[in-house]
């Protein structure tokens, strides 16, 4: 009995030192397997080095840089609009700063979503049109970079690039050039979209008059106007950039128009001269080089509006090298010049022109790819007899008779030509 228990006893001590032994070992393993497992693991992941965005309220462009090529996958979400980018195999690792919210981009968030595959949220400040997202190899031959492309656009757009995106995989690695910034289509039963934009705003109160007048609160005013003639028209949908004394962006009167999914932009300004006695009405479209030196300097002055508010300048457009595009932007330019000289041809029976009443310049809200867009100057606040016209409600309504006259004509005319 005695023997027995003994023995029971060495047995057992000599058991747990062999399983303590045992599970040393295993643990070893494990560690040492472990160890060398990380490199080979990590080897396996694609890591993101850096994240960068340039563009303004209208397009912006976003770069990732990786050590490796990814293989990401994108698609869209509403409510609010967003562009989800998951990347499989992949570490993100991003600097806060280079996160944070500009132009077109309200927010940028990303993380973990299962599975190793990291993802990207890009939230907009309305809907938008993805125009590439593109994997290229870096020059210098070391690493990838990840390109996306995304442009204001017209909640229609976004929810046609929505239906499509149901009606596939639900996700996709490019954009066909087919789907970038080209409009739909247009129906007869749509209505025909305008877009007032009244200049100035907040702020930025824009030229002032010789009796006081604030050219803020004229455009405000006759912009109101010339919505209430158009809206009599059930053909027409209209809208203003701002409904009140708030300052908006350059960019962001762009932005508008295009997710309004505007046929016709209409920006509304006063302006003030050193010559006391010039005085009269202005039509401008935007070109790369101004019609004369009094166009430039006032190309040059509205487009001051966003430092003169504080605002640093917004970064230029990211470049789209595509045909499509330029053919757009050249179709787009045609429109605008066609209904310039419509509106000149209205005004003139009724409104005071200065000489030479059509000039262009490079007014940046006017330079919405795909938007036929005019600046009208409706007179000088800087000229007496101007300014007393200006502030008065009964010839803003017959100034605003005339445009509307003219919005007439372009209407049908895009009508009687499908668009």
């Amino acid at each position: 009995m005695g023997t027995a228990a003994v023995t029971d006893k060495s047995f057992q001590a000599g058991g747990w030192r062999a399983l303590r032994a045992f599970l040393g070992v295993l643990t070893f393993v494990l560690v040492f397997v472990g160890i060398e497992c990380r490199p080979a693991c990590a080897a396996d992941q694609v890591s993101a080095l850096d994240y960068k965005m340039a563009g303004d309220a209208t397009r912006m462009r976003i770069v990732m840089n990786f050590d490796r090529e990814p293989e990401p996958k994108w698609f869209l979400l509403r409510a609010p609009h967003r562009l989800v980018v998951d990347l499989p195999d992949a570490t993100l690792s991003l600097d806060a700063k280079d996160l944070m919210p500009r132009g077109l981009v309200r927010a940028v968030r990303y993380g973990p979503s299962g599975e190793g595959t990291s993802r990207l949220v890009v939230t907009s400040k309305g809907p938008f049109n993805v125009e590439r997202v593109d994997v290229l190899a870096n020059e210098d031959g070391k690493g990838y970079r990840m390109v996306a492309d995304i442009a204001a656009a017209s909640e229609r757009e976004f929810e046609a690039a929505l239906a499509v995106q149901s009606a596939t995989t639900g996700s996709t690695t490019t954009t066909a050039k087919a789907g970038r910034i080209e409009k739909p289509a247009g129906q007869e039963n749509e209505p025909f979209t305008i877009v007032i934009d009244p200049g100035h705003g907040g702020i930025d109160g824009g030229a002032e008059g010789m009796n006081g007048t604030v050219e803020k609160s004229i455009t405000l005013a006759f912009a109101k106007e010339l919505r209430t003639v158009l809206e009599a028209n059930p053909a027409y949908k209209v809208s203003l950039t701002r409904e009140g004394d708030e300052f908006l962006r350059l960019d962001d009167r762009v932005r508008i128009a295009r997710q309004q999914g505007a046929d016709l932009f209409i920006s509304i300004h006063a302006d003030t001269i050193r010559l006391k006695g010039v005085r009269g009405a202005t039509v401008y479209t935007v070109s790369d080089k101004a019609s004369d030196a009094e166009a430039q300097a006032l190309a040059d002055r509205e487009n001051l509006s966003d430092q003169l508010a504080g605002i640093p300048a917004a970064d230029e457009n990211p470049e789209v090298s595509d045909i499509l595009v330029d053919l757009i932007r050249r179709e787009t330019h045609g429109f605008s010049m066609r209904f310039a000289r419509s509106l000149v041809s209205e005004l003139s029976p009724t409104v005071g022109m200065i000489n030479n009443p059509h000039r262009s310049a490079g007014f940046r809200v006017l330079k919405a790819p795909d938007v036929p867009s005019v600046l009208v100057e409706l007179g000088y606040l800087s000229n007496a007899k101007d300014e007393e016209q200006l502030r008065s409600s009964d010839w803003r309504e017959k100034v605003a008779g005339s445009i509307s006259k003219a919005v007439a004509a372009f209407f049908a005319d895009r009508r009687a030509a499908g668009g």
